[in-house]
């Protein structure tokens, strides 16, 4: 048996050398000699340094302080050495030598396991009966014969890892195949190396125990990490899910203000450092830019400020649906901060626009002063209802009874509206182009009322996804969030509701395709019960399938079917399985994918099934 021992522990000596840069060892008796290779191992295995020695010792007496400084350094981290000396390992006493690298093998290797109370050999032997009792062939008593015939290695790779090996198609009676199979696949995907040869195993009637254990316990460390990383996942698995989607939406909305602030000050700067030539064609080209930052950057400003508050909105909405404490912006990023540095750009605004109209004197009194009171009383009303939608808190149900009275107040300010394009047409009749009284003009009021229109609109669905979310509780947060998640994607056209193509490509996204004739039907049944196919209509038909038909099984079922039993799927699968080209679309998006060596991804549906069911 020490033949077999030396070239175990050799291998296993070399594991921890090649990790770290070193050559491998051929020899313990002439490697381990002059203590330069047991210096190292005893650097790599302390993570420390044991200082100064003879890199390159010539003389025995050299030899024996690199070999002493190496036997210190390991009685020093309490491990007992028995009958050994740095003339032993000099002199090449194997069995010495491989009773003190077994001695490291127990202490970095196999002391720290634990399994039900037990430790070290009792523990190793009681997680390996666990793992392997649910394979009949295998009865694993000691860490000798019980693995000569390679099917308890076989089980240990299927209990944890049933995608690399098919348990149940080996050849029981081939004791060398299925040894063989067990280290090439423990070698290429678990990074095991293969400490021993086939015939170490197979071909003698009593393996050794220390060799056997010393290989054993890779499969231990190598899976007990796997179970840990499974069990922390499931146990902040839905509530990560949940804190992520927030954090996202606060970053962006700290990204978002802290640019639309930093842009607000800079255009302000920017007038400041303005200075006038008192001629017209300068005035009128001061004018020019100013009406042109107001046509572009600006609406663009309206609108990202206007999105950026209805996403604060939607950030403290959630969280107290999940009763969770309120978002509390950064100094200076409140909504509160925002609307007041709005407030200073609206001030600057105006004295900028009062600043070109001094240059300019041909304007009639009248008309300006008629238009700029209906436009500026316009803009007062209409951020009145801006600010009272922005405010909006409470119940759900009473955040939707209060939108939905914010919506109808809408029809009064396009009769409004009216009145001031009219006053806007005599300006423009009467050849008045600037107004000191007003910075708005019609396009601009026509543009922040439609905005509102569409903010109240998108409000309105928001609300109404969330009391339909809140109400599943027969499905679990990572469904609710996949489901919503889809529903919006192919909800775009502010409706809130899909159509037959979208409502289509949206189950089909979900792994569930139906004929023409059947979605025909179900799409018509569904506008029949609902109207249309809300929300509600959509997230209730998939609590039914998700409770009646579609199980993590089916789905991953349906993906090998698109995939010929592969554990990818490319996107030629799901063309030539003839998925609509907007769920192919969607799937690209969502599924994580590696590329091959011709750079095609190859998209993981299995890790993807894994994150959308808890």
């Amino acid at each position: 048996m020490d033949s077999t021992q030396e070239r175990t522990f050799c291998k296993w000596l070399n594991t921890k050398l090649e990790a770290n840069g070193y050559p491998p060892m051929r020899s313990l008796v002439q490697d381990l000699s002059d203590g330069v290779r047991l210096i190292q191992l005893m650097e790599i295995m302390g993570d420390t340094s044991l200082g100064r020695y003879n890199k390159n010792p010539r003389m025995r007496v050299q030899k024996a302080e690199n070999v002493n400084k190496a036997l210190e350094f390991i009685r020093q981290r309490g491990i007992k050495l028995t009958n050994i000396g740095p003339e032993d390992i000099m002199d090449g006493n194997l069995k010495l030598i491989l009773g003190m690298i077994w001695t490291l093998v127990l202490r970095f290797t196999i002391a720290d396991i634990s399994e039900e109370g037990l430790s070290a050999k009792e523990g190793l032997l009681l997680w390996c009966q666990r793992k392997t009792a649910p394979y009949k062939e295998v009865n694993v008593q000691d860490f000798s014969s019980s693995w000569s015939d390679g099917l308890a290695l076989c089980a240990l790779i299927h209990c944890h890892r049933p995608d690399l090996l098919d348990y149940d198609k080996l050849n029981k009676s081939d004791r060398h195949g299925n040894t063989r199979l067990a280290f090439q696949v423990a070698t290429e995907y678990l990074a095991i190396p293969q400490l021993l040869e086939v015939e170490d195993l197979c071909d003698s009637a009593h393996p050794d125990e220390r060799s056997v254990m010393t290989y054993i316990a890779s499969f231990f460390h190598a899976f007990s990490s796997m179970d840990q990383a499974e069990t922390v996942s499931r146990r902040v698995e839905k509530f990560a899910e949940l804190m992520q989607s927030v954090w996202l939406s606060r970053n962006d909305y700290e990204r978002r203000a802290r640019n639309l602030l930093r842009a607000l000050s800079e255009v302000q700067t920017e007038w400041a450092a303005s200075m006038f030539t008192g001629t017209y064609t300068d005035a009128k080209a001061h004018s020019a830019s100013f009406n042109r930052y107001k046509h572009s950057t600006k609406r663009s400003w309206v609108t990202e400020r206007q999105d950026i508050t209805t996403l604060f909105g939607n950030i403290q909405t959630k969280l107290r649906t999940y009763g969770l404490r309120e978002y509390d912006p950064p100094l200076g990023l409140a909504p509160s901060d925002i609307d007041h540095a709005w407030n200073d750009l609206l001030h600057s605004e105006a004295k900028r626009s009062r600043s070109i109209n001094a240059q300019i004197r041909q304007i009639k009194e009248t008309l300006r002063k008629e238009f700029a009171d209906l436009a500026n009383d316009f803009s007062q009303r209409l951020h009145a209802i801006s600010l009272e939608l922005s405010n909006v808190e409470g119940p759900l149900e009473e955040q939707q009874e209060h939108v939905r009275t914010l919506q109808t107040r809408l029809p009064a300010l396009s009769d409004a509206l009216s009145r001031v394009s009219r006053a806007e047409n005599d300006c423009i009749s009467a050849n008045v182009e600037e107004n000191d009284y007003t910075i708005f003009t019609c396009q601009d009021l026509e543009f922040e009322l439609e905005l509102l229109a569409q903010s109240i609109a998108k409000k309105i669905s928001f609300i109404d996804n969330q009391i339909v979310s809140r109400n599943m509780t027969n499905l679990t947060p990572a469904q609710l969030e996949q489901f919503e998640s889809t529903f919006r994607y192919f909800a775009r056209d502010g409706t809130n509701t899909l159509s037959l193509a979208d409502f289509n490509a949206a189950l089909a996204s979900l792994g569930l395709v139906y004929s023409d004739e059947d979605m025909d039907y179900l799409y018509d049944h569904l506008v029949q019960e609902y109207g249309a196919i809300t929300f509600q209509a959509f997230i209730n038909l998939l609590v039914d399938i998700t409770e009646d038909q579609t199980s993590p099984d089916q789905l991953r079922e349906s993906f090998r079917g698109i995939a010929s039993d592969k554990p990818f799927v490319t996107e030629l699968d799901m063309r030539l399985a003839q998925l609509p080209s907007s769920a192919i679309d969607y799937l690209r998006e969502v599924l994580p994918f590696q590329r091959n060596e011709v750079g095609e991804p190859e998209y993981d549906y299995e890790t993807w099934l894994e994150e959308v069911f808890a």
